[in-house]
């Protein structure tokens, strides 16, 4: 990437094809069980949590947060972006429990009073210009003992993808940018560089969760076994946490907790 990339021009067709899809509801079923255990890393006294959703383009995640009564801010680059979450969010009665601001990830803390308690900062990196730099300020706004959730779409698995459609020659090349794509990030990135600017960044590594470890590989169904939607999501839900599964997925979800 050579600019941060902006939804604007195809923030509609961003909603219906990642979100309207089997694929998105695996991600959201896997992510969700995530952050049900970063949940779990707080006094159950505390009631109402301060969420950061960088980049969170339609809250599709933050949103369930939301509907246990925590208050979210809400951040993305795109305008366009903000306005179908708008719209989404008031449909589910949730506005009193956000806040909108139209900013980039990288500068949200000029809208912020005070350090939150949890950052989602999800499938957003592999779309800017210089993922370490946006992760590690959108990190400084977390609360010693708060809670980092992190996704992002991964080297390891776009390899593999390109693999297993036969893409070898693309593969050796280095995976030059193809401009067809443009719901698919052109690059991910390599797991092990994110862990360790986690870390770096005064973080402990509580857990981690490939997100989309068999699916997106499985081909044509017509000389494959007989299978449902719901047996993929139980053994995404079985594996997705184990090695070296866990390092195949499309994305890798990581949480952290700040140091004290």
């Amino acid at each position: 990437m050579t600019e941060d990339r902006n939804f604007d021009d195809i923030a509609h067709k961003f909603a219906k094809n990642i979100y309207g899809s089997d694929k998105g509801e695996i991600r959201q079923v896997i992510v969700w069980q995530d952050l049900e255990q970063v949940l779990s890393a707080f006094d159950p006294h505390l009631k109402q949590l301060h969420v950061l959703d960088a980049g969170g383009g339609l809250a599709q995640m933050s949103q369930k947060l939301a509907k246990l009564g925590h208050q979210v801010s809400l951040c993305d680059l795109s305008s366009e972006m903000l306005q179908l979450a708008k719209v989404d969010i008031e449909k589910n009665g949730l506005l009193e429990n956000y806040r909108f601001i139209h900013s980039p990830a990288q500068t949200v803390s000029e809208h912020l009073e005070k350090p939150v308690d949890i950052v989602m900062f999800h499938a957003v990196m592999e779309w800017l210009a210089d993922p370490k730099d946006a992760l590690e300020k959108v990190l400084k706004l977390v609360k010693p003992g708060g809670m980092a959730s992190i996704m992002f779409y991964n080297q390891h698995g776009l390899v593999y993808k390109n693999a297993v459609c036969g893409n070898i020659p693309h593969i050796l090349e280095g995976m030059p940018h193809r401009k067809r794509f443009k719901l698919q990030p052109q690059q991910g990135l390599w797991p092990e560089s994110v862990y360790q600017w986690v870390e770096e960044a005064g973080y402990e590594i509580c857990g981690k969760s490939g997100i989309r470890c068999f699916s997106d590989y499985i081909g044509n169904r017509e000389y494959m076994g007989d299978f449902q939607y719901e047996d993929v999501l139980a053994l995404e839900e079985k594996f997705c946490r184990q090695e070296p599964y866990l390092s195949l997925g499309r994305y890798i979800h990581v949480w952290a907790k700040k140091k004290q």
